[in-house]
C-alpha cells in the first residue's frame, strides 16, 4: 500500500468517483510539453498542482485505485507529426470510460458507455488532428496497462521522476485503428473544427 500523508488522503478520499477525479484534474494547471520536461508521480502532481497528459493519467489511475478500481492507463499513439496522448480508463457495469488531462476542449473525459477499449479509443479519433493542416493523426492504441505492476517501485508516492512508466508504454504492442486505404481516404477536419482548438483551458 502507498504511504500517503494525511493531507494527501483527505484529497484522495474526496475524489470518490471518476467524474470527481476529472473535475479535480481540470483544476490543475496544464504544463505544455517542452516547457518543463518532467514525469511527476501522483504525489508530485498533488504537491505542484500541475500536470501534463501522462502525469494526469497516472494521477487519475492512482485516485481510482485509492477507491477500489484498478489503476489502468491506455496509450493513444499519433503520427510522428503529432503528440501521443495517455488516458486513465475505468469500468462501470462492464462499460469503459476515461479520464483525461488536456488543455483543449477536446480529448477529454469519456462516460463509461463503451463496450471495448477499441470503441473507447476510437471515440477520440475525429477530435485528434493537427491544427496547422487539419490532418487526422490518431493511429493506434495500447491495451490497458495496470500500473500495479510498478507497485514495488512506489510509483504513486515517488519523490523522483517515474519515466519508466511512459517508457514502458512505448515498448508494448499497440493495435492499429486504420488500414492504409482508410488512411489514404481521410478527410481533413473542417476549418471550424480547427478554429475550436484555439480554445484552451490554461494559457
Amino acid at each position: 500500500m502507498p504511504l500517503w500523508t494525511s493531507e494527501e488522503r483527505i484529497i484522495l478520499k474526496a475524489l470518490s468517483t471518476p467524474a470527481k477525479i476529472q473535475d479535480f484534474l481540470n483544476t490543475l494547471r496544464f504544463r505544455i510539453i517542452g516547457e518543463n520536461e518532467t514525469c511527476y508521480s501522483p504525489r508530485l502532481v498533488l504537491r505542484h498542482r500541475e500536470a501534463q497528459c501522462v502525469e494526469g493519467a497516472m494521477f487519475a489511475a492512482a485516485a481510482l485505485q485509492f477507491h477500489g478500481y484498478r489503476a489502468r492507463i491506455v496509450d493513444l499513439v499519433s503520427t510522428a507529426q503529432d503528440q501521443d496522448h495517455v488516458i486513465a480508463v475505468f469500468q462501470i457495469d462492464g462499460y469503459w470510460g476515461a479520464i483525461s488531462k488536456t488543455n483543449h476542449g477536446v480529448l477529454r473525459y469519456r462516460e463509461p458507455i463503451y463496450r471495448s477499449i477499441r470503441e473507447l479509443a476510437m471515440s477520440y479519433f475525429h477530435e485528434y488532428f493537427l491544427q496547422s493542416n487539419r490532418k487526422k493523426t490518431l493511429r493506434s492504441f495500447s491495451k490497458p496497462v495496470d500500473l500495479s505492476r510498478f507497485n514495488n517501485q512506489q510509483w504513486e508516492t515517488s519523490e523522483e521522476p517515474i519515466w519508466y512508466i511512459p517508457e514502458y508504454l512505448v515498448s508494448i504492442p499497440h493495435s492499429p485503428m486504420l488500414n492504409r486505404s482508410q488512411i489514404a481516404r481521410l478527410r481533413l477536419a473542417d476549418p471550424i473544427e480547427a478554429k475550436m482548438t484555439d480554445i484552451v483551458e490554461w494559457e
